[in-house]
């Protein structure tokens, strides 16, 4: 059994209905067992929530992306793994990421590359989207799977007007099923 931790932290809402479709994606592989922690709006995360972590096989880290960079409290929370860096409490565990933002672009780029770069201090093992771009080519649609063309991790669009029960749409959700399908299958194929 691949035991997947999804930690993360959402303002409003859009990033949490993002997160529930990554845990939906990668609990669909039977031979995984997925858990949701959320960071709360002063960066902490609940005290038996860092034993999830340290037997997790896998950790998805998410948060949106606000002015370039992943949210305070989620930032706050990176902070806080220091201790577990010192002992080095994550190395070989696999990590993935995803951000969502209200532009397209939005810099989720940098959002994603903090999630690396932590990942790699941790001496984890990055885990990819895992999908072509979509939505690229006059015959692609704002309905494609990757709509937004990352490749480094999962990135979403919600349009700033619209609450979580409408943004960001249908093809990011499913986009983020597939991502944790592919996380799932990963950590299981490579863990054997």
């Amino acid at each position: 059994m691949a035991s997947i931790a999804i930690v993360f932290h959402s303002g409003y809402g859009h990033t949490a209905a993002v997160a529930e479709s990554v845990r939906a994606g990668a609990g669909s592989v039977a031979s995984a067992a997925v858990s949701l922690i959320r960071v709360q709006n002063d960066g902490t995360i609940a005290e038996a929530a860092w034993a999830q972590l340290e037997s997790a096989d896998a950790i998805v880290f998410g948060a949106p992306t606000y002015m370039g960079s992943a949210s305070g409290p989620f930032k706050l929370f990176l902070d806080s793994t220091s201790k577990v860096w010192m002992r080095q409490g994550w190395k070989g565990k696999f990590a993935a990421g995803f951000t969502n933002s209200g532009s397209w672009g939005g810099d989720k780029l940098s959002t994603l590359i903090q999630f690396v770069v932590l990942a790699c201090q941790h001496g984890m093992l990055w885990v990819p989207l895992g999908l072509m771009p979509g939505f690229n080519s006059s015959k692609g649609a704002a309905t494609d799977l990757n709509r937004t063309g990352f490749f480094l991790g999962l990135a979403t669009q919600s349009n700033t007007d619209e609450g979580p029960d409408v943004a960001p749409p249908a093809a990011d959700h499913e986009t983020a099923r597939a991502f944790g399908r592919h996380i799932a299958e990963t950590v299981a194929r490579l863990r054997g």
